[in-house]
């Protein structure tokens, strides 16, 4: 059965108070606050006018394709064919869906981390597949530990998720565990889902690392990625998908049943993103990591909180198990008595209960105002 995300419940709870007339500040929201960068507006904007408002293939435009082979081979020393190995998709949940549902099949089991999004689990389920969690500890930073991986297969396995950067934990996973992982993977005959949409955000000279680039068998391996994270770009919905011809052949023919294409003038707008400056995404990342430094530093000021610095994603992932009450009970309590906004740990799985998700896609000045109300708050519960 397809659960709801509790951050989506917090946030629809934090707008019926807004119209109310209530100030809030946000901690939940995973998205940059910055505005797509200008050249890619413009973009979309010629697009527009050049009548780049019919239907595309449904794999996306051949240039958008290409586009995104270069950025592989450049970015992630992945080759792939853009005229059958890629498929362009309505933002990367999307291609994580569309992978899914080509490749499992009821009473598959699909090995997922925990915490981790909630939209892999329910995609398995819309497959009628088996979510199987594999425990993410504070201890390891969060990583996906190879040899937890390989105790939680089982003859249905069928896949294994991987994310890093990782949301909620903005953990990243090392060149050493990906091969161990890709091993296994192979060992096993297993695909492997790797979601990559917050791998230019990664701080301290940390490097990413796309398990495609290190398996000895590439036609395994799903990646999943898109424009929404490195170019503020989550109203665009435009994403991708990337694996073998076979796989992205059948996740083509789910397309044309799910949404026919990715709209096309958003499409040339991508490419502008692919194929332009790295300017924007170098002061964005700067920002963030200012804003990190800073958040990290005052929620573990806070008594009865801590916090590991994250070194991917925007989002701080919050020890509150000293505090002694659910995730979900501190949330409610921070919205109604600090005016805050976050995400209750729960909502990524078992394993995040006792903690808080909280973003820093925010401006400094709100990170400063809502840690002053988060530490009153806190006190006071």
């Amino acid at each position: 059965m397809v659960q709801p995300f509790l951050g989506r419940v917090m946030f629809e709870k934090a707008k019926a108070l807004e119209r109310k007339g209530e100030k809030l500040i946000h901690f939940e929201l995973g998205e940059p606050d910055f505005d797509t960068p200008q050249h890619i507006r413009e973009a979309a904007k010629r697009a527009l006018d050049e009548g780049y408002t019919h239907y595309t293939p449904n794999a996306g435009l051949f240039e958008l394709r290409e586009a995104v082979a270069e950025k592989l081979k450049r970015d992630n020393n992945v080759e792939a064919d853009p005229a059958t190995e890629i498929c362009v998709t309505v933002g990367s949940q999307e291609a994580a869906y569309l992978a899914i549902m080509c490749t499992i099949e009821p009473g598959d089991e699909v090995l997922i981390p925990d915490p981790s999004y909630y939209t892999y689990a329910n995609c398995v389920r819309m497959a009628e597949g088996m979510p199987i969690w594999v425990s993410l500890r504070k201890e390891n930073d969060f990583r996906l530990d190879p040899e937890e991986v390989e105790r939680r297969i089982t003859p249905r396995s069928k896949m294994m998720v991987i994310n890093s950067p990782s949301n909620p934990t903005g953990s990243i996973s090392t060149k050493d565990d990906l091969e161990e992982i890709a091993e296994i993977a192979k060992k096993h005959e297993l695909l492997v889902l790797s979601d990559e949409i917050y791998e230019k955000l990664i701080y301290d000279g940390h490097r990413h690392y796309s398990i495609a680039a290190l398996s000895n068998d590439p036609d395994r391996v799903i990646t999943a990625n898109g424009f929404s994270k490195a170019y503020a770009m989550t109203g665009w919905r435009i994403g991708y998908v990337v694996s073998s011809k076979l796989i992205i052949s059948e996740i083509v023919k789910v397309q044309q049943s799910v949404v026919s294409c990715a709209t096309a003038f958003a499409q040339k707008g991508a490419v502008a993103a692919l194929r332009g400056p790295p300017d924007f995404l170098l002061k964005m990342l700067s920002e963030f990591t200012r804003r990190r430094d800073f958040i990290v530093d005052g929620l573990n000021e806070v008594r009865g909180l801590s916090v590991v610095k994250p070194k991917g994603a925007f989002y701080a992932f919050v020890d509150v198990k000293k505090i002694g009450v659910s995730s979900q009970e501190i949330a409610e309590h921070l919205l109604s008595e600090a005016k805050v906004v976050t995400t209750p740990g729960s909502a990524f799985g078992e394993n995040g209960e006792g903690y808080l998700r909280i973003s820093y896609a925010t401006s400094m000045e709100n990170i400063k105002e809502g840690l002053e109300h988060i530490n009153k708050a806190v006190v006071d519960l």
